[in-house]
């Protein structure tokens, strides 16, 4: 099993679209941000499906919202990681932020991690919905049971009506009748489709190596910022409120900026008061001698 991946391996050049593919096909989800995974609902599921029995199940809530809500989950899924000795650290607080790269960069190391296993190979017997509703079977088998003897007992006192034949043809086979007669129409609009999806998929394919290209340069700047030493310097301070801005708001750049210009302001301040300081110290020294 793949526990230790490095940086500059290629599970962490996979793209988002590629990880939310994996995610929606395995679980029967139907996600489209990579913020919606910060519960952690999803990995814990993502590991029982690939070592099934491991993670209990009942303790997941997949319908956390708040942050003391999502660490729960997270507990969870460190007691699995301990059960299967994988040494990968868990930036819980990092990860309930919702930030997308802090996301993304797990979600790879997890896909990588889970294909290691069995090849990759799925459960063919792992049933998503039924282990994430597992939780209220019971009680929906009690209720739909009630359901049904109230149907029993209606249905003794109120049949049903009788079923009217129609001499009308049915629906498909009008359809059916109209698909074979614009048979030559519809091979050539099919052509033109698979023309038109071909090129689609070459420009998405483009798309995507230029965002992850650009995505790793993104790295590179946070993993620099993170250097110890410099991380409380006035311009990394600026860069990493860049990087961590959860929306696109044009004012985070003014923010940004402005904190610069706050510190950079007050170490003018400083330095013109330790110059001060100086000249002051050097005439008193000129009046003594």
């Amino acid at each position: 099993m793949a526990t230790n991946i490095g940086m500059m391996d290629s599970a962490y050049f996979v793209g988002r679209n590629e990880i939310l593919g994996w995610i929606n096909d395995r679980l029967h989800l139907n996600l489209t941000r990579i913020e919606e995974v910060a519960s952690g609902a999803v990995q814990c599921q993502m590991l029982d499906m690939t070592f099934p029995g491991v993670v209990p199940m009942h303790k997941v809530n997949f319908a956390a919202k708040n942050e003391y809500e999502m660490i729960q989950n997270y507990k969870v899924m460190q007691e699995v990681f301990t059960k299967l000795k994988i040494t990968k650290p868990l930036e819980v607080n990092r990860l309930v932020k919702g930030r997308p790269l802090d996301n993304l960069e797990f979600l790879q190391w997890l896909k990588r991690f889970c294909d290691s296993v069995n090849g990759g190979i799925m459960n063919e017997n792992y049933n998503p919905v039924e282990r994430r509703s597992r939780g209220g079977k019971e009680k929906s088998v009690k209720g739909s049971s009630k359901v049904s003897k109230s149907l029993q007992t209606n249905n003794m006192h109120h049949p049903p009506p009788p079923v009217t034949t129609s001499s009308k043809p049915s629906g498909p086979k009008q359809a059916r009748s109209h698909a074979i007669g614009g048979g030559s129409n519809s091979s050539a609009e099919v052509q033109a489709l698979s023309k038109e999806l071909e090129e689609l998929k070459v420009s998405v394919d483009l798309l995507e190596k230029e965002r992850d290209f650009y995505f790793s340069k993104l790295r590179d700047v946070e993993i620099l910022c993170q250097t110890p030493g410099i991380d409380d310097l006035p311009i990394v301070v600026a860069v990493k409120k860049i990087l961590y801005a959860t929306d696109a708001d044009e004012s985070v750049l003014e923010e940004a900026q402005e904190c610069l210009h706050e510190s950079l302001g007050i170490e003018v301040e400083e330095e013109e008061g330790n110059e001060e300081e100086e000249e002051d110290e050097a005439e008193e020294a000129g009046t003594h001698t």
